[in-house]
């Protein structure tokens, strides 16, 4: 009982950091061989803790100021198109009318409302509420609150890197008191769901950037390399990648490229589909054992329950689970 309440006391006072911890921990285990690799070079544990962990922040880091410089470039080129478009008007669409059943409707909609000089600017100005300023504050702590995470991870990813032999033996001890001579396994098929799942994830979802990025420079998008790492980026969670390829293939319908959008969705539909369907649940369950049900089970319900981090806890979690199946079953 004593245990129990300083484990849950623990888990109380560290809430708030639990993410940094498991963000932490899933980095450990997928980068581990490379620690190894430092170690059987002749690096000593701290050398090899620091290089590993300056690497990672900087992978980690680099992306992100890169896409923040990106998007403030980006936003004054929105901010002209706006202006553009309020003064001017948007266009109708070529192939809007003829659309079944709803094209004339829907165009002659878009030339009351949208493609007359001043029309855009109504639905602009009905857009610009005291709402955005409580976006913005929000977002403002938000990222505070992000870049706090990340710096506890990158501290915490130090120390595991630098003492996690040591706590991998101290695990596999206790797990093998806990539960029985089976738990040290059980330690091992969860890591492995991790690593698994991070290669299914994330290196798949860096494929998919990379396929969708040159269907986006072959369709004619402006920035196709932009649109790919942000791809890449949201491939990592399921269905994540559709927003960024529908809505280029939305834009190219609107500036009357209607080919080349239904080609561009067309692409990414196939791309996806493959990825999300095949190429991972393989590389996922070949990692861990898993039948390809539970695979699907623990990415969508670890995302459910414990957001983006769930992705990969998800699978070490159902590992686990069926490992003691498999176990008591014998």
């Amino acid at each position: 009982m004593l245990i129990a309440a300083l484990v849950a006391i623990s888990v109380w006072m560290l809430w708030r950091f639990l993410p940094a911890l498991a963000w932490a921990g899933v980095l450990a285990i997928a980068t581990w061989p490379l620690q190894q690799m430092l170690m059987r070079r002749g690096f000593g544990r701290t050398t090899a803790a620091s290089l590993l962990t300056l690497v990672l922040a900087v992978v980690l880091v680099l992306p992100l100021v890169w896409l923040g410089i990106q998007a403030a470039h980006e936003s004054r080129v929105v901010l002209e198109w706006i202006n553009e478009v309020r003064q001017n008007g948007l266009g109708v669409p070529p192939w809007l009318a003829h659309v079944p059943y709803i094209g004339n409707t829907l165009a002659a909609w878009w030339q009351e409302n949208l493609a007359m000089p001043g029309g855009p600017g109504t639905l602009i100005r009905h857009a610009n509420t005291t709402g955005v300023v409580t976006l913005t504050r929000t977002l403002g702590l938000e990222v505070a609150h992000r870049v706090t995470i990340l710096v506890f991870t990158l501290l915490t990813l130090f120390f595991l890197y630098r003492d996690g032999a040591a706590l991998m033996d101290d695990a596999h001890i206790i797990a093998n008191r806990v539960f029985g001579p089976a738990g040290g396994q059980l330690g091992k098929d969860a890591v492995a769901a991790v690593r698994g799942t991070v290669n299914g994830l994330v290196l798949v979802g860096l494929a998919v950037g990379v396929i969708l990025g040159i269907a986006y420079a072959a369709a004619g998008l402006a920035h196709a390399a932009l649109f790919g790492l942000a791809t890449a980026m949201l491939a990592t969670v399921p269905f994540g990648a559709p927003l960024v390829f529908i809505a280029c293939g939305i834009y190219l319908f609107v500036t009357s490229h209607a080919t080349a959008g239904i080609a561009l969705i067309v692409t990414g539909v196939v791309v996806t589909f493959i990825a999300d369907h095949f190429v991972r649940p393989i590389l996922i369950g070949s990692s861990t054992r898993l039948p390809f049900l539970w695979v699907l089970l623990g990415i969508f319900g670890g995302l459910e329950t414990f957001g983006l981090v769930g992705l990969f806890l998800g699978p070490a979690i159902v590992a686990v689970l069926i490992a003691i199946w498999r176990e008591g079953a014998r």
